[in-house]
């Protein structure tokens, strides 16, 4: 993935980074989730946000081990489709309990830079950007 911040000295420093900021995302869903579990109705909700947000950083990360540059951006394209999915369910917990709206606000921009991240990485990868 190219740097698209100049303030990051190189790309080792950007990944170290971006898999950081993954791994934060995933921990503030996870505290978002212990909040949402006491509210019995938001239980089936909590338990697909928590699969997707963790999926994200999963998949970014099991990329490296990857064969194959394909193979590499499938796992892309998979972290990409759970960003997307995380958006969902955070739009319907922002909805649905109004006392998480500045949480879930937060979260929302760091999943869309996150995708943002993802999804020109996919490009590049692809030879397209």
């Amino acid at each position: 993935m190219k740097n698209p911040n100049p303030k990051i000295k190189n790309n080792s420093d950007f990944k170290k980074q971006f898999n950081r900021r993954l791994i934060n995302f995933s921990l503030e869903v996870i505290k978002l989730c212990k909040t949402l579990r006491k509210d019995r109705n938001l239980w089936p909700i909590t338990d697909q946000i928590m699969k997707s947000a963790t999926s994200v950083g999963a998949n970014v990360i099991e990329a490296k081990g990857s064969g194959s540059k394909k193979d590499y951006i499938k796992f892309f394209q998979i972290a990409l489709k759970s960003a997307n999915e995380t958006k969902y369910w955070l739009l319907l917990i922002r909805e649905s309990s109004p006392k998480f709206r500045t949480l879930v606000q937060k979260l929302l921009s760091e999943i869309n830079k996150l995708s943002k991240i993802i999804g020109a990485g996919i490009l590049t990868m692809k030879g397209k950007r």
